[in-house]
């Protein structure tokens, strides 16, 4: 039996060997994790061109076609019935919710439910609008017949001109996908993806013809930062009434300490004779000034105060607010004092109140 060892003239040629053929493993990517990750990195651009050439054809097939598409949506007296089943069911899904968050009303309807009670959603002044590749699932195959009784207007995204769908459809709108980014040419991947984009051409064009702005949004998204940022008013955040940290300016700043004490809100306001807001001061003020001279709780605070403090409406927008605190020329400050008719302070805002209210 022949055996070879460390230190066998055999073995130390087969270890040079093996160096030789790791050493060429490497060079040429094997399977080492870099060569996988080459690979794959070469797998994920190709399958993102793939989706860009579809879209590139989509973008050159649009035409009057989706001009109708619109119109017809535009018009449309009830609401969107967007339907599909499988991958094109979730961009159905998507397409629905796109269009009622931008002022388009329009529910998702699953076409196997369809048939077992859920077509009663569809009425005479709705659209549907349907979501299929092939154009030719016998899905919403069964639900045409009906749709077509009831006269409703039908739009269909397809990739298929010459499907059952298409053919019922008054407004047919080509993918022009005519190959998928799967290397089986089966897994929707292209065709779903130029689906969605077609979904989201519709929502902008639909929702900027009908001037939507930055207000409607927000109306429709009340529980999102940008809705709060556009809806909340200071009127619904500030201090009012007893709450408001006020004294007048012939008090002592002894007197002006208390208020800032017992309000809790890191300042009181001065107000004249008229009852105007006349200044202000903090209580980093009142430090600042007690440093300088401990027996300044003495005097007047008209002697101490900043004069003509920022203010704000009780009808701007809390986020103005916000804006103002943190642009102060002179540095941030953390609370406006909300003023009416004549200059007459009405509440107060802190910033802690805006942070809380989520507007940041």
């Amino acid at each position: 039996m022949n055996i070879v060892g460390d230190g066998h003239p055999d073995m130390a040629g087969a270890k040079s060997a093996g160096k030789k053929r790791g050493e060429k493993k490497r060079a040429s990517g094997g399977d080492s994790p870099a060569g996988k990750r080459e690979d794959v990195l070469e797998l994920g651009r190709e399958v993102i061109a793939l989706e860009l050439d579809g879209l590139r054809e989509l973008l050159r097939g649009i035409g009057p076609g989706f001009e109708g598409a619109v119109e017809l949506l535009l018009d449309c007296r009830g609401k969107v019935i967007v339907c599909g089943i499988g991958k094109s069911g979730i961009v159905a899904r998507k397409i629905a919710a796109t269009l009622s968050s931008t002022g388009t009303p329009a529910v998702y309807l699953h076409p196997v439910e369809a048939g077992h009670g859920d077509m009663g959603m569809v009425g005479e002044d709705d659209v549907f609008l349907a979501v299929s590749k092939s154009g030719g699932n016998e899905e919403i195959a069964k639900l045409l017949p009906y749709l077509k009784a009831i006269k409703v207007k039908m739009i269909s995204i397809t990739a298929s001109e010459r499907s059952p769908l298409a053919g019922a459809s008054d407004i047919v709108l080509s993918t022009g996908v005519s190959k998928e980014a799967c290397p089986m040419d089966m897994i929707p991947t292209t065709s779903t993806t130029a689906a969605m984009v077609l979904g989201d051409a519709l929502a902008v064009a639909i929702f900027r013809s009908r001037n939507f702005g930055r207000e409607d949004f927000a109306r429709l998204h009340p529980g999102g930062v940008l809705g709060k940022r556009l809806l909340i008013t200071v009127n619904e955040l500030m201090h009012r009434g007893e709450d408001v940290p006020l004294v007048a300016e012939n008090v002592l700043l002894s007197e002006a300490l208390l208020e800032i004490a017992n309000k809790r809100l890191g300042c009181t306001g001065i107000v004249n004779g008229r009852g105007e807001l006349a200044g202000i001061i903090t209580d980093g003020d009142i430090k600042r000034i007690l440093i300088k001279n401990p027996k300044a709780l003495e005097t007047s605070v008209s002697e101490l105060m900043t004069p003509g403090p920022r203010t704000i409406r009780a009808d701007e927008r809390a986020i103005k607010a916000l804006e103002q605190m943190e642009m102060n020329p002179k540095g941030p400050i953390t609370q406006l004092f909300v003023t009416g008719e004549g200059d007459r302070p009405v509440g107060i805002v802190h910033i802690h109140d805006i942070l809380r209210a989520g507007l940041k």
